[in-house]
């Protein structure tokens, strides 16, 4: 599975994308359509019509990387996160994980859970 830093955002493309599609197509796709900043070094996941295809786009210090992959059996579904009708939405680390291993997040619920929090 990925290591991804905490302070890493993970942004979701949710219309359709070509998985024809390369780094620099990918990166183009980045400004125009999520309106974000490929080289920022956040993880941009990109999943194509069927939903048995996913991408992964980021910068990493020195060059753009991509992760692939593609489901024998099965699709990748979507959390909710976001407006209604958003081109994209932020998703957490955890959440990327589990549509990564099959779970269907818009059926899960998170359980309430205790959370410092910290005054300033």
């Amino acid at each position: 599975m990925l290591s991804l830093p905490s302070a890493i955002r993970i942004f979701l493309c949710r219309e359709a994308t070509d998985m024809r599609k390369g780094f620099d197509t990918l990166a183009a796709r980045v400004r125009e359509v999520l309106r974000g900043d490929p080289l920022s070094g956040h993880l941009f996941v990109f999943r194509n019509r069927r939903g048995d295809r996913v991408k992964l786009l980021y910068w990493d210090r020195d060059g753009f990387v991509i992760w692939y992959k593609r489901l024998e059996k099965g699709v990748f579904r979507l959390p909710i996160a976001g407006e209604h009708g958003a081109v994209s939405a932020e998703i957490g680390r955890r959440e990327l994980a589990m549509m990564l291993e099959g779970v269907d997040l818009r059926q899960a619920r998170q359980q309430k859970r205790f959370e410092l929090r910290r005054i300033c």
